[in-house]
C-alpha cells in the first residue's frame, strides 16, 4: 500500500485514488457516521433502542456494500463473487423501517434544518455522507462493476437516515427548526 495501490477482495491491485477506493472510503466514512449517531442517541429504551438496533444493522450492511464494491462483477472466483453478493431484500427492509418510523411523525410541510439533538444531527450528517457514497457508486453500477442493488440500497439509506433523524428528534423532544428564506429588505424611500 505504500506505493499508492491496494488490493481488492479479488486480489487485484488498484490505485488508492481510483473510483473503487473512493466509493469504499465514502462507505467506510458513512459507517463511522452512523456509528457515531448510534452512540449519541439518548437512552436505550424504546423507541430509540429499536432505532439503535436498526442502525447497528445498517452498519453491518454497509460492510456488505464495501464487499460488493471491492469485488467488481465478473472478477475473481465464483466463491468470492457469491460471498460479496449484495442481497436486494435489504432495500425492502429499509423501506419498511422508513414506513414504520414515518407513521409516527407529523407530516413534513417545509424544509427543516439539520439538527434536533446530537443523535439526530449526526444522522443528518450521515445522510449527507450517504448521498456522496451513492454518487461514488452510481458510475460503478452504470458500468456493470457493482450490482444495482447496492446503488438502490444507498439511495434508500439516505431516505432512511433522514426519517431516522426526524424520528430521533421527536423521540428526544427536540423541535424541528424550519428553513426560513431571507426576505429582501424593503427599498429605502
Amino acid at each position: 500500500g505504500d506505493n499508492g495501490e491496494s488490493s481488492l477482495y479479488t486480489g487485484a491491485r488498484a490505485a488508492k485514488d481510483g473510483r473503487v477506493f473512493e466509493a469504499l472510503g465514502d462507505a467506510d466514512e458513512l459507517n463511522s457516521c452512523v456509528g457515531a449517531a448510534r452512540e449519541f442517541l439518548e437512552g436505550e429504551d424504546a423507541p430509540l433502542g429499536a432505532l439503535r438496533g436498526r442502525l447497528a444493522e445498517v452498519q453491518s450492511r454497509l460492510l456488505d456494500v464495501g464487499s460488493a464494491v471491492a469485488t467488481p462483477l465478473g472478477e475473481g472466483s465464483e466463491a468470492r463473487q457469491a460471498r460479496a453478493r449484495f442481497d436486494a431484500a435489504e432495500v425492502e427492509a429499509l423501506e419498511k423501517w422508513i414506513d414504520d418510523m414515518d407513521a409516527g411523525l407529523p407530516p413534513l410541510a417545509q424544509f427543516i434544518l439539520p439538527g434536533g439533538g446530537r443523535g439526530a444531527a449526526l444522522l443528518h450528517l450521515a445522510r449527507s455522507v450517504c448521498r456522496r457514497a451513492e454518487r461514488r457508486v452510481v458510475p460503478l453500477v452504470r458500468d456493470g462493476e457493482v450490482e444495482a442493488a447496492v446503488g438502490r440500497y444507498l439511495n434508500r439509506l439516505s431516505d432512511f437516515l433522514f426519517v431516522a433523524a426526524r424520528f430521533a428528534s421527536h423521540a428526544g423532544g427536540h423541535p424541528e427548526v424550519a428553513y426560513k428564506k431571507k426576505q429582501p429588505e424593503a427599498a429605502a424611500a
